[in-house]
């Protein structure tokens, strides 16, 4: 039985090629015209020249979203898939036609940088999807506008203008940008609008946006940026207080950057300046009211009228609340008296005072309490030098652990007394400038300031009742390592002999050769810090060598000094008796 040898692949090819003429190898791959010669449903027939027709969905000859427009006739482009099918007809496109068109129009653009028109027509993940002509293109939705874009449709199926970035047309990508083109165009504009405008003009703008520092305004396609700070002298916490997106207002143009292209805008600068004659209008010491507008840890600003501003500094807040925070002392919102302590109009500064509007309450105190008043308040703190007493006006007076009482060490009064106790106590000195008040305890026990006999010695310390350069008997209340606690006559007014104030030699300087209950003579050389008199044996030897001396001899009178001296004892024993 003979085996019958069926033709290969290859030879079925080279049959097919040799019957066709040569027609496949002339038309696939390729774009031909052909005619259409009808219309089937959806499904235009057309004649290329081969042995079979083909059929073309209708749809490729339509634009995105619109309706074929094609009739018995018309002559189009084509491009041929195969010359024949299984079913004998040729397998044409028009998309492929389009596209194999479209690409080597694209080509040539992007080379040349021009702009390319497309629709587009589709949404994909990222971007979307735009029909440049038969071509389609990915646009990344960054590149969609300016700024962000909530809802495209708008732009979908619209013929516009796109820039291509990058296509290779081996994978089929192009990518593309309708961005580029808004920018290009409003750079365009930027640069003749902004050559229109100038530094001082008036004009009028559309808030676009609203940030922390200021607000971005329209003035016909180009922004300028309007500070927080020049919206209006008053103090804008926020731009939102005062504007909001999409209002109409009235600007200044400030600066304009032209290489930027960055304008800086201005509304205060439309109002009367608040500043101009305000040196004269706040005077100084003179006392305002105000709001407090801002609480810092330096201070407070309170704001004495719209777009005028002082500070008030945290050491100006309080006469008795030391290093407090001052939030604790005022609050946002309230109203406040203020006296203008500074103003610096140049610098736009004012200097505020608050405690200086109130009553000073150490100088309250010194005309209620003066020197040798009792008073009575709580301890409030007990230190290495002496106890701090809470007093009425909310001032402190602090009694010197040598005030506490008689007869003890300064750390034996210490510890009679403790923080809370509540005790009473002798004013003895009141210094307002320095803020500060001296007490005492123990004069309350004898020979104290508060006692009838005494109250006008100790008051007149330093002035008539005990003065510098007196010659005074004293007598010995308590003997210490560095002097003499000492009084005047029995009852009178107490004082301090230092060690070295105790005599001229040295063997004399020694406390423990007097006794308590002792009684001397000595001279009162000053006061110390709580006005208590300072004694001295020493000055008074001296002042009275001086004086033997020049009243009973010279340096060339040949009178020793034992004489004159001896002299002068005489005679004071003769006036004593």
């Amino acid at each position: 039985m003979a085996t019958t040898a069926f033709p290969s692949r290859d030879d079925f090819a080279a049959l097919l090629n040799e019957s066709l003429g040569g027609e496949n190898e002339t038309f696939e791959g390729k774009v031909v015209k052909g005619i259409v010669t009808g219309i089937e449903n959806d499904l235009a027939v057309i004649d290329v020249g081969l042995k079979s027709e083909g059929r073309v969905p209708l749809r490729e000859f339509a634009a995105p979203g619109q309706k074929a427009e094609l009739s018995v006739g018309d002559e189009v482009e084509v491009f041929v898939d195969r010359v024949e099918n299984s079913n004998g007809e040729a397998m044409l496109s028009r998309d492929r036609a389009r596209r194999e068109a479209a690409w080597d129009t694209l080509e040539k653009e992007h080379e040349a940088g021009n702009r390319v028109d497309g629709v587009i027509f589709g949404r994909v993940k990222g971007g979307f999807t735009v029909d440049l002509g038969g071509a389609v293109a990915f646009l990344p939705g960054s590149q969609v506008d300016i700024r962000p874009v909530r809802d495209v449709g708008p732009l979908m199926d619209l013929p516009q203008p796109f820039q291509i970035l990058k296509m290779d047309r081996r994978r089929g990508n192009i990518v593309v940008s309708r961005r580029a083109i808004l920018e290009e165009t409003r750079a365009e504009q930027r640069s003749g609008l902004i050559l229109s405008l100038a530094e001082g003009q008036v004009i009028d703008g559309i808030v676009k946006n609203i940030t922390d520092y200021g607000a971005f305004v329209d003035l016909g396609g180009i922004d300028g940026l309007l500070h927080v700070t020049d919206i209006s002298y008053k103090r804008v916490n926020h731009p939102s207080e005062v504007i909001n997106i999409g209002d109409t207002v009235k600007v200044q143009i400030i600066r304009i950057n032209r290489e930027t292209q960055r304008i800086s805008l201005g509304m205060k600068q439309l109002e009367t300046d608040p500043w101009e004659g305000a040196g004269a209008k706040y005077a100084l010491g003179e006392t305002f009211t105000g709001r407090v507008t801002n609480i810092t840890e330096y201070g407070a600003f309170v704001e004495l009228e719209a777009g005028i501003e002082g500070l008030v500094h945290v050491s100006e807040m309080s006469w008795t609340k030391k290093n407090m925070h001052p939030g604790k002392i005022v609050s946002t919102s309230q109203e406040v008296e203020v006296k203008v302590l500074e103003v610096d109009e140049e610098k736009r500064r004012i200097s505020l005072g608050l405690k200086q509007a109130q009553a000073n309450p150490w100088a309250e105190f010194a005309e209620k309490h003066p020197v040798g008043a009792q008073v009575e308040g709580e301890v409030k703190n007990a230190t290495e030098f002496g106890l701090f007493i809470g007093l009425p006006g909310d001032v402190d007076g602090m009694v010197h652990m040598s005030d506490i009482a008689w007869g003890a060490s300064g750390e034996e009064a210490l510890a009679l007394h403790h923080k809370g106790e509540t005790v009473k106590a002798v004013v003895l000195d009141v210094d307002v400038e320095k803020e500060r008040i001296s007490l005492g305890i123990k004069q309350l026990e004898r020979g104290g300031v508060g006692s009838p006999t005494t109250t006008t010695t100790r008051t007149a310390a330093g002035g008539a009742g005990v003065k510098k350069g007196d010659i005074l008997t004293v007598t010995v209340m308590e003997v210490r390592d560095g002097g003499l606690e000492v009084q005047v006559g029995d009852d009178g007014a107490t004082g301090f002999a230092k060690r070295t104030d105790l005599g001229r030699d040295r063997d004399e300087q020694r406390p423990e050769r007097f006794q308590a209950g002792q009684k001397f003579d000595a001279l009162v050389i000053g006061f110390d810090r709580s006005k208590k008199p300072n004694f001295s044996i020493k000055a008074l030897q001296i002042a009275e060598e001086k004086q033997a001396v020049a009243q009973y001899g010279s340096s060339d009178s040949g009178a020793s000094l034992g004489d004159i001296l001896g002299e002068a004892l005489k005679q004071k024993e003769s006036a004593k008796k």
